[in-house]
């Protein structure tokens, strides 16, 4: 946890900070050590971020004084991840790894590949996303949460909102044998989209590169999902 990250829940009059949950307090006492009087990075969700004094420190209680936290977060990755959904514990990382990196937009898209069973998971409740959320924009100093939306339908999402997306950005479908390279240091906004395990199958491919994208690559390793969004997001940034 390289920021606290607040949520507006724990803020009063925006001056002070109460922080209760066991998860920060255990983190807070046991890893940074901190007491009262020391000045900790801090942001609000969805806020501005810098350092903060540490006023009262207990067991059950973290106050903080926030009257001074007036920093932007990061710039964000200007790039909008479609990811077909992944097993559940694949999808956790997935998540934290790409807000860490400063994914601002995540569509979870539903492929043939796809089992049915992922969408019934625990992982896609909102406080369970939420969380992982969180998690990556700790880890990233960065407090502007990611917009996750579901799309559990492939031929809806490639004829009703992949235009509108292409419209204001570029497409780049990332699939083993295709013809070009990932770029690097992109500058403009980029829709990238990253199958399941075993790829995205012929037919998805083809409406894809037919509907405006470019097919790229990474080389001739096939990555695991989470190590391909990882490596993509990298090159792109």
């Amino acid at each position: 946890m390289n920021l606290i990250l607040l949520s507006p829940d724990d803020v009063e009059n925006g001056r002070i900070a109460r922080v209760r949950d066991p998860r920060r307090l255990k983190h807070l006492h046991e890893v940074h050590g901190a007491v009262a009087g020391d000045t900790l990075t801090l942001g609000l969700e969805n806020g501005p971020m810098g350092r903060g004094q540490l006023l009262e420190s207990s067991r059950d209680e973290a106050v903080f004084d926030v009257a001074a936290l007036d920093q932007p977060s990061p710039p964000p990755l200007p790039v909008h991840l479609v990811l077909a959904l992944p097993r559940p514990r694949m999808l956790a990382r997935s998540l934290e790894h790409a807000t860490a990196l400063g994914v601002k937009y995540l569509t979870l898209l539903n492929t043939r590949r796809v089992e049915k069973s992922y969408w019934q998971s625990p992982e896609l409740g909102v406080d369970r996303i939420q969380r992982h959320l969180v998690l990556g924009l700790e880890q990233a100093c960065d407090t502007q949460l990611p917009e996750i939306t579901l799309a559990r339908g492939f031929r809806p999402f490639v004829e009703d909102r992949l235009p509108a997306l292409l419209q204001h950005s570029q497409g780049l479908v990332a699939h083993p044998g295709m013809p070009h390279d990932c770029p690097r240091g992109v500058t403009r906004p980029v829709t990238l989209l990253v199958g399941p395990e075993g790829g995205f199958i012929p037919w998805e491919v083809e409406q894809l590169l037919a509907a405006g994208c470019q097919g790229i690559h990474l080389g001739p390793r096939i990555l695991r999902v989470e190590t391909a969004v990882t490596a993509l997001l990298a090159r792109l940034a």
